[in-house]
């Protein structure tokens, strides 16, 4: 796996004020979260799982900065509402960033639409669309000009992959909502774009796939499988400063499998 960049203690903070990760418990979320600490930023590290969400948080204190860590159902007005004032205070009245990256994907079931189960659907669909709306909406009190959001979406929107109606359905959701925030939220200054990831080996997608290290592969123009490091660039970039004017854009990271 690409090595996350290395920071230094002494130097001073990119931003003065962290960037909240949902779902940053493990696989992708946490990626994301080493990566942010790797650059320099405090973290706020929110998962359902709390004790994921805390080892996270020791391995992003281990990198020299600060971290936070709670439970954090996002698919609950008054937990997201809880977690955000804490995240807030955490950061002296702000946050920076928000990467609203929890989703169900682990253990979701796949089959043709004629047979999903309506209760597992509303379930997808309240925390993979639902809940990145409720997250900015209880942080968006501490975020100012200069903020940022980023939404994990999906590259299997653009694949339309059968047998996943649920999953995809709520993917393409996110990246109309980022479009929709973007909007809102730019009269504040505040940029918000989504990132659509292909298959990535994570803890769930080897549970998905049989021999999930070769899915794919040979469709990409980069003829590797995605490690939860490739997507990590990406969000680096759009939190940070040279990303400044770019708003309402999917970035599909996924080896050039899909040509959007």
């Amino acid at each position: 796996m690409p090595a996350i960049p290395a920071h230094s203690s002494s130097e001073a903070r990119v931003a003065p004020a962290p960037v909240l990760v949902t779902g940053a418990g493990g696989g992708l979320g946490r990626a994301f979260a080493l990566g942010l600490a790797g650059r320099g930023y405090d973290v706020a590290v929110a998962d359902i799982d709390e004790a994921g969400a805390a080892e996270t948080a020791r391995l992003v204190e281990d990198l020299g900065v600060s971290a936070w860590h709670g439970r954090l159902d996002v698919a609950s007005v008054e937990s997201t509402e809880a977690v955000a004032a804490a995240v807030a205070e955490f950061g002296g009245g702000r946050i920076h960033a928000v990467i609203n990256n929890a989703a169900l994907y682990a253990g979701i079931t796949r089959a043709p639409i004629e047979e999903l189960d309506p209760d597992e659907w509303d379930r997808v669909m309240a925390v993979n669309a639902k809940g990145p709306w409720l997250t900015v909406r209880a942080a968006s009190p501490y975020l100012s000009d200069g903020s940022r959001v980023v939404n994990i979406a999906s590259a299997t929107v653009y694949s339309g992959s059968e047998h996943w109606a649920h999953y995809v359905a709520s993917k393409g959701a996110v990246i109309g909502l980022t479009r929709v925030m973007a909007k809102e939220l730019g009269r504040r200054g505040i940029a918000v774009n989504a990132i659509a990831p292909g298959f990535t080996l994570t803890e769930a997608s080897y549970g998905h796939i049989e021999g999930a290290e070769q899915y794919g592969v040979d469709r990409g123009a980069l003829r590797r499988s995605s490690q939860p490091e490739d997507i990590v660039g990406a969000a680096l970039f759009l939190v940070g400063p040279d990303a400044s004017f770019i708003s309402g854009q999917t970035l599909v990271v996924d080896g050039g499998r899909q040509f959007i």
